[in-house]
């Protein structure tokens, strides 16, 4: 179990970079980094080919540094090159998140990208608050060695982080992770079948960008955040229990092995779980008491009911990978990527998300349990490949037929 990391001990503020910070976990930093000027100070900010937003928040917050996707979107940006250190690409990434002027990274990053620049953070010494998943989901055994660094912000790994403060990891009987069920959670597999990118990207109760969003509709997200968990905090995945909550109130919780299960509760909203990542172990003021704060006399129902595997086999596959070792997970997770970019440019079926994921994890032959970063990188290229040039049969004429 990781430690409860005290602020750091360095001058206030605290310098921080900004990996993705035109994302939604990036924007939200940010609302929180203003609140704090006494305690925090934006650094850098690396954004992907956003360069209208990255000039918008440049003008508000003046960092030093600022990155972009590549030599391109800088040329097309409009940003003067006196203003801010310019950094791309994935060297970029690593120079800002390494970078001996900051003292905290928080990657908002989506995907596999981030793998290389939170490794470079942590091994610089920075404190990292992390969303990124996929970093612990495709490389958790090379993270491992610097938990007392991180951080999590996403609500799930928040939560149990919060209620694991104080814990014995022997008292420590299971890890509930809640999820919503996302936007198809009573659909068949045939009403599945037929469902469009709009309607997946069509989240009940958080606003999210849309990789992560499709990944709440199929579940995988919760697989992966299985995964996540296992590495974060040391507990064997069938140790791991999924619970479906469709409010979305209770984040996520810890079961003790005298029965007594803690939980954390509050609002939909991001921001919370980010300032925790700031302050802890310790609490400052919410500035968004009005927006955040939880009113448990307007709950009139808390639902608990557990996930179909039948119908989201994304979860049966996310284990299945656990079990097998960092090969498989890394290619479950490149091929997932892959996977839902071909479903939200329409050239594969919601329900062909998981089988493509599957046949990738199938057909790889280098079987490696714990891969090198280098074999971790070349695991992730094979899988999108493989991804990429997958087709599906019976299930497109059901989509198509529709």
């Amino acid at each position: 179990m990781p430690v409860n990391t005290p602020f750091l001990d360095k001058p206030l503020p605290q310098q921080v970079a900004v990996l993705g910070c035109t994302g939604s976990i990036g924007t939200q930093t940010l609302q929180v980094i203003e609140q704090f000027p006494e305690k925090l100070q934006v650094a850098g900010l690396f954004a992907g080919t956003n360069t209208v937003l990255l000039a918008e928040q440049l003008a508000a917050f003046t960092p030093a540094m600022a990155g972009l996707k590549d030599s391109a979107c800088w040329q097309r940006s409009g940003v003067d090159g006196g203003l801010v250190e310019q950094l791309s690409g994935i060297d970029g990434l690593c120079a800002m998140a390494s970078h001996p002027d900051v003292d905290i990274v928080v990657v908002g990053l989506v995907g596999a990208i981030g793998i290389q620049p939170t490794l470079a953070a942590l091994r610089a010494g920075k404190r990292v608050l992390t969303a990124n998943k996929e970093t612990f989901v495709a490389a958790g055994h090379l993270i491992q060695p610097y938990l007392d660094q991180i951080i999590p912000i996403d609500s799930e790994h928040s939560a149990i982080y919060q209620c694991l403060a104080g814990c014995r990891k022997e008292d420590v009987a299971k890890l509930w992770l809640t999820a919503s069920g996302g936007p198809f959670r009573q659909l068949s597999l045939a009403e599945m079948a037929a469902v469009t990118p709009a309607q997946a990207l069509k989240h009940p109760n958080w606003s999210m960008g849309a990789k992560i969003s499709i990944d709440s509709a199929t579940m995988m997200n919760k697989g992966l955040e299985v995964i996540e968990a296992h590495w974060l905090f040391g507990m064997p995945v069938a140790n791991i229990e999924i619970v479906v909550h469709p409010q979305s109130t209770v984040h996520s919780g810890v079961e003790l092995i005298d029965g007594s299960v803690l939980t954390q509760w509050g609002t939909a909203d991001m921001r919370v779980p980010i300032q925790y990542g700031f302050s802890a172990p310790h609490r400052w003021p919410t500035p968004f008491a009005s927006q955040v704060t939880l009113r448990p006399e307007t709950l009139s129902t808390l639902d608990f009911e557990p996930p179909d595997e039948d119908r989201f086999p994304a979860l049966r596959l996310a284990r299945q990978a656990a079990d097998s070792g960092g090969w498989a997970t890394t290619v479950l997770n490149a091929a997932n990527e892959i996977a839902v970019t071909r479903f939200l440019k329409e050239e594969i079926c919601f329900v062909d998300i998981p089988v493509c994921v599957e046949a990738a994890v199938a057909a790889c032959t280098m079987r490696l349990a714990t891969p090198t970063l280098a074999e971790v990188l070349q695991l992730d290229e094979w899988a999108r490949e493989h991804a990429a040039s997958w087709f599906p049969t019976t299930t497109t004429v059901l989509c198509k037929s529709s």
